[in-house]
Parts: C-alpha cells; structure tokens; sequence
C-alpha cells in the first residue's frame, strides 16, 4: 500500500508514472532504509523540507546498486505526483539549488517537450556548482548549467532513461517556439563594425604601400577578439576558474591516490597470485613424485611375490620328488 501511487494520479507518457524508473532500481528503492523510514506518508509540503536536506545529485551507486536520496525523492514525486505549480515553485527556487536539481529532474521525467524548453533553458544562466555522486560511490563537481545541459541533450541522467522529446528546431519550424536566442550573439555584435566605423576607414587617407606594410585583416580581427575575448573571460570568469581549478587539483590528487592506490594492490594480487602458482607447482611435483615412488614400490613389491612364489613353488616340487622317491623305495 506505501508503494502505491495515488489514485489521482494521471498516466505519464501512457503509463503509470512511477514505472518511469526500471523495475530493479524501483525495487532496491522501496527496500532502502532512506525510502522506509524518511520517504513514508510525505506529502508535496512535506516533500519541499526533505529537498532542502540534500547535498548531493546522483542515481545508484555501488556493487548491490544502493539508490541515493535524490532518487529517492523523484520516485515519491512520481508516487504524488505534486501539481505542475509546486514542481515550478522548485525550478524558480533560487536559494535551494539541490530543490531546483530535483524539481527540473521530475520535470524532464513528466513534462512535455515545450514545458521542458519554457522552464529548464532559463537555468542555463545558474552557474553554480553541484555535487554529484557516480556509480563507484566517489563525488564529482558539475555545474547547474552543465546538469540541466544534460537533462535536455542525454538519454539516461542519474542511471534513469529519459523520456523522449521533440528537438527544438522541429518546434521553431512549427512555430511552436520562439528561436533561441544566444547570449553569445551580443558579443559577436560589438566585435563586427558599425556602418559609420566603415565610412570613417574608407574615408582616411591611405598610406604609402612601400613604406609601411600593413597587416593581414583577418589575422588581426582574428587577434583582437582573442585578446578581446580573453579579457572577458578573464574579468567575468575570474572566481569560477579559480575555484574550477581548486577543484581539478583536488580531483588530480584523489585520481593520482587512486591510481597509487589500485598499482599497489594489483603488485599484491601479482605476488600473491605468483606464490599461489608456485606452491601449486610444488604440490604438483611433490605429487608426482610420491606417484612415481608408489609404482616404483608396488614393481618392487610385485618382484618380490613373483618370488616368493617361485619358491614356493620349487619348495612344492621338491616335496613332490622326495615323495615319489619315497614310495618307490618302499615299493621295491
């Protein structure tokens, strides 16, 4: 009966909006101590409070597939399916970022493709940092950009297969959406020159050709926006590189722990497989060489009842003669 979804609930893509997640990773949820003791009887108000105590994103993680939290609360979403409201009240919450991870999530999950475009593009512009926990257990950093990049462009986030939706130059050409606009297209705009900038150069004298050589236009465009480009990058990006690359030193000194770590246990795995064989290769011979002193033992032990049966059979003999030349001379 806990594991039920409401009767209210309405059928998401044809069907049953928990079947949404596979059988086995459904299963391991409902046998979690997370789901049994924290997840029973909430309710959509319940629910915003347990969303607020995550810390991390992930699906399944581990050798017997355990499911994190966050998993945890989509499937009782999906149970309650909470009205389209709440679920946007958790994409708008700016203070929460693990609510609005969990709220775009569900809505990837049951939104149509036009709903998935209105409400997740817009978070394109949040970029702050999320943990994620992978399937070996160990947490990653991701961007809410990146996350949400992920929801719209991949086939499985978090170990869930998603739904299908419509690409967005099918919804452009049926009108159905306004065309993407770029934040990107505003700094090509200021780099290209204006019409009056143009008449001023046409309009400057030219200099001597022989005397002063001018550059190529494209090289020095070319040049220009990078410089130009590196500046931006470098006054807007300035915090987020510099924590970007905290970050991917920690990572490199986990990663290089790990590696250490895995190059140490396989050398003991290889002595410890090296002297196995060796003490297998000695139990071998020593094998060997009991069976070869065993049929040594059993020739010498059958040599030596082919003897003792010769003599007892010339001992035999013997008697015989002795007996017969005592019934001859009793007989003459």
């Amino acid at each position: 009966m806990a594991n039920r979804t409401v009767k209210e609930a309405k059928n998401v893509h044809g069907t049953n909006p928990q079947y949404l997640i596979e059988k086995i990773i459904r299963s391991r949820i409902y046998d979690s101590k997370y789901w049994k003791e924290q997840c029973f009887a909430l309710t959509a108000e319940l629910l915003v409070d347990k969303a607020m105590e995550l810390r991390f994103v992930g699906g399944v993680y581990g050798g017997n597939i355990k499911p994190t939290q966050f998993l945890c609360l989509t499937l009782k979403m999906l149970q309650i399916q909470p009205e389209k409201d709440i679920v946007v009240e958790f994409i708008k919450n700016e203070e929460f970022k693990y609510v609005r991870a969990l709220g775009a999530f569900y809505l990837r999950l049951t939104g149509a493709a036009l709903d998935c475009y209105k409400y997740l593009e817009p978070l394109y512009i949040d970029n702050r940092k999320l943990r994620r926990q992978n399937r070996a257990g160990q947490f990653e950093i991701v961007y809410m950009d990146e996350y949400i990049d992920e929801l719209l462009r991949n086939d499985r986030v978090c170990d869930i297969i998603l739904p299908r939706i419509q690409k967005r130059s099918i919804l452009e050409e049926n009108n159905e959406i306004e065309p993407k606009v770029s934040v990107l297209d505003e700094d090509l705009d200021d780099e290209l020159p204006s019409d009056e900038e143009k008449v001023d150069e046409s309009n400057r004298p030219k200099e001597n050709s022989t005397s002063v050589r001018r550059p190529r236009r494209g090289r020095s465009k070319s040049r220009s926006r990078s410089r130009e480009r590196e500046r931006r990058s470098g006054q807007g990006n300035t915090a987020r590189s510099r924590d970007y690359y905290d970050e991917l030193e920690d990572y490199d000194r986990q990663r290089n722990r790990a590696r250490n770590r895995d190059n140490q246990n396989e050398d003991y795995d290889r002595r410890q497989t090296s002297g196995r064989q060796d003490r297998e290769r000695e139990r071998e011979r020593q094998d060997r060489d009991r069976i070869r002193e065993r049929e040594r033992n059993g020739d010498r032990d059958r040599r030596d009842r082919d003897r003792e049966r010769e003599r007892d059979r010339g001992r035999h003999d013997q008697r015989e003669r002795d007996s017969r030349g005592e019934r001859e001379r009793r007989r003459y």
